[in-house]
């Protein structure tokens, strides 16, 4: 058994609110200043309404999302865009996912 090392493992530092795949996923489809409306954003990550829903609903309740209804005509919308808040915390999870690979000797993300 070796000592502990003095620097904590890269896996201390993946956000949980990330562990879903559509919840990755809609962070890495909202970089700054990009909005997109839930119909668009369900045809690029291809999942259903449920799903989507939830994702979002997690996202904002974390602060990472802020989601906005409106109407375009007389049909209602949901926008969704990120937060600074949420965008750091992104890029912190993907800075420890390089890390955890950078240790195992991998290509370089």
């Amino acid at each position: 058994m070796t000592d502990t090392p003095s620097v904590p493992h890269p896996r201390t530092r993946l956000d949980d609110n990330f562990a879903s795949p559509i919840r990755f996923s809609v962070l890495a489809s909202l970089g700054e200043g990009i909005e997109l409306d839930f119909a668009t954003l369900r045809e690029i990550l291809q999942c259903g309404d449920s799903p989507l829903s939830k994702a979002i609903a997690h996202l904002q309740a974390a602060g990472y999302v802020v989601a906005r209804k409106g109407s375009l005509g007389s049909r209602p919308r949901t926008w969704v865009h990120s937060t600074a808040a949420g965008r750091a915390a992104f890029a912190g999870h993907l800075q420890a996912l390089r890390e955890i690979v950078a240790l195992g000797g991998g290509p370089a993300l």
